[in-house]
C-alpha cells in the first residue's frame, strides 16, 4: 500500500477515538498475531480487548478460536489503517510482523509490545508478564496464576514421564523444511519424551531443509504430524519424496496433533506438551 503520512495516521488514529467516546487513559488493544492473541485473552478485561488478528477464529492456528468469536477482527493482510481504526492504544505483533506495518503505526503515535522470542516455554512465561505490565495489577495476577497452573502441569507430565524411553520422532512438512534445536517443535519434544531426530541425528537448527538422503537411514518410530484425522494428516506425505520412502509414514506409525499443537508459541503449548506424550506414551495415561 502507499505509505501513508504520520500526520495522517495520527488524524485517523485520534478521528476514531473520538467518535467511539474512547475514555481517556483507558486501555485499547489491537493484536497482529496468533501468538499474541492468545495471550491477550488469557489476561485482557474484554474491555481492553479492540480487535484479534484475522487468524484468531481459525482452528487450524488458534488455541482460542472459540473464544476469539466474541471479539473483532483485523482484516487479512491489514494495513495500519485497519489497524488504527480500532482506536488502539496498544497494537500486539511479534518480530516477523510487517516493518512496514509496524513502522506506520509508531509514526501514529501508538504504543507497539513486540514479541521477541517464543521458541520455549520460558519465553511464554516472559512474554506473558511483560504483556501483564502494560494491562495492569489485575492482568499481573492473572498471568502469575496461569503461569503457576502451567508450571504445576509441567512438573505432573515430567513425573510421569520419569525415566521413559523417548520415542525417536521427526515432523515432517510440504513446506520444505523441517524443525531441528531451537524451535518449538524442539520444544515440544523435550517436554513429551521424544528425541527429535532432526536435531540429535540430523543436527539442524532452526527451520531449514532436511538432509534428505540421510534421513533415509534414521531410526523414526513415529511421524508427528497434525489434522483432523491420521489418514488426512499422512495423505501429502505417502507421495512426497523423501517421506513416501519412511517406512514410519507408509506403515502410519504417527502421533497426530490439533492443527494449533504444532505451532503453538503461547503457554497453551502445555496442552500440546500432554496430548503429544499421550500419543507416544499411551500405557502411562491408561
Amino acid at each position: 500500500m502507499p505509505r501513508l503520512p504520520t500526520l495522517l495516521l495520527a488524524l485517523i488514529s485520534f478521528t476514531i477515538a473520538i467518535a467511539r467516546g474512547a475514555e481517556p487513559g483507558a486501555v485499547r488493544v489491537v493484536s497482529q498475531t496468533v501468538g499474541t492473541d492468545e495471550l491477550l485473552l488469557a489476561l485482557a478485561e474484554p474491555s481492553q480487548i479492540a480487535a484479534l488478528s484475522h487468524l484468531s477464529r481459525d482452528p487450524q492456528f488458534s488455541a482460542i478460536s472459540t473464544e476469539a468469536t466474541a471479539y473483532l477482527q483485523l482484516a487479512k493482510n491489514g494495513d495500519a489503517e485497519n489497524v488504527l481504526k480500532f482506536s488502539p492504544t496498544l497494537v500486539l505483533v511479534a518480530n516477523y510482523s510487517r516493518a512496514e506495518l509496524v513502522s506506520q503505526i509508531r509514526r501514529a503515535g501508538v504504543k507497539i509490545f513486540v514479541v521477541e522470542k517464543y521458541e520455549s516455554l520460558d519465553d511464554a512465561y516472559a512474554n506473558l508478564r511483560a504483556l501483564a505490565r502494560e494491562l495492569g495489577p489485575l492482568a499481573e495476577k492473572k498471568a502469575e496464576t496461569i503461569i503457576a497452573d502451567c508450571q504445576q502441569r509441567v512438573a505432573a507430565l515430567a513425573t510421569k514421564l520419569k525415566d521413559v524411553r523417548p520415542i525417536r520422532v521427526i515432523a515432517p512438512s510440504t513446506y520444505g523444511v523441517m524443525g531441528g534445536a531451537g524451535t518449538t517443535f524442539q520444544d515440544l519434544c523435550d517436554h513429551a519424551a521424544a528425541e527429535n531426530l532432526a536435531a540429535s541425528l540430523g543436527k539442524l537448527t532452526g527451520h531449514v531443509p532436511p538432509p534428505n538422503e540421510q534421513m533415509l537411514t534414521w531410526p523414526i518410530e513415529r511421524v508427528v504430524v497434525s489434522g483432523d484425522n491420521l489418514d488426512s494428516a499422512l495423505a501429502p506425505f505417502l507421495k512426497l519424496p523423501p517421506y513416501q520412502f519412511l517406512s514410519a509414514v507408509r506403515e502410519k506409525r504417527a502421533a497426530l496433533l490439533k492443527p494449533w499443537h504444532i505451532s503453538a508459541v503461547s503457554h497453551h503449548r502445555v496442552a500440546a506438551y500432554e496430548h503429544l506424550a499421550r500419543q507416544l506414551h499411551p500405557e502411562l495415561f491408561q
